[in-house]
């Protein structure tokens, strides 16, 4: 067991390599609908690795996302926003994050990387909180992390125009994305 070198130790803190436990993890996101109010969805196909590091600033990432598994609770706003109108899931099913580095900041934990989305790669910025570690009832070691970012759909390709009569759009371009993670130790 390491404390990770931050500005405050974090209790319990385990270096090693944990694969996403999606069952207990959500991926999620809300935008801007009719300029009035705001649309969550969430992705139910995922995966990924975290590597946490004796030191922690050297930790990583990489996660994907099966775009196809897109959830917003209304089966005909999901299917449009499969097609080419949106994440066109046909040609770009999958999506993918990499961290590039993860830094201490003014207000936590700054977690830096490379997301792409319908094969377009931009840098982001997530602000990641390290909720905990602990063991769990099947003899494992267990790590919840929290992280959030706002990215511009535009950006990657997302830029469908759809204005309403009176202003503004039906879909927003900012959309914030919330992620909660638990995450299982690997076994050596």
């Amino acid at each position: 067991m390491t404390t990770a070198p931050t500005t405050t130790p974090i209790p319990g803190y385990v270096a090693g390599t944990w694969d996403i436990d999606k069952d207990h993890s959500d991926v999620s996101f809300t935008v801007r609908h009719m300029m009035v109010s705001k649309v969550r969805g969430h992705f139910r196909e995922f995966s990924g690795e975290i590597v946490t590091a004796e030191n922690l600033t050297d930790s990583s990432v990489t996660a994907k996302i099966d775009a196809r598994s897109i959830d917003t609770n209304n089966q005909q706003r999901d299917d449009h926003i499969r097609s080419a109108d949106f994440f066109d899931v046909e040609n770009h099913p999958e999506w993918t994050f990499r961290s590039t580095g993860l830094r201490v900041s003014d207000d936590g934990l700054a977690l830096d990387g490379e997301l792409t989305i319908k094969g377009v790669t931009r840098p982001v910025t997530l602000a990641l909180e390290i909720n905990g570690f602990g063991k769990d009832a099947w003899g494992g070691t267990r790590a919840g992390f929290s992280a959030s970012t706002t990215i511009d759909r535009n950006d990657f390709g997302v830029d469908i125009k759809m204005p309403l009569d009176g202003g503004g759009a039906v879909v927003g371009d900012k959309v914030n994305v919330n992620l909660e993670i638990e995450a299982v130790l690997r076994q050596s």
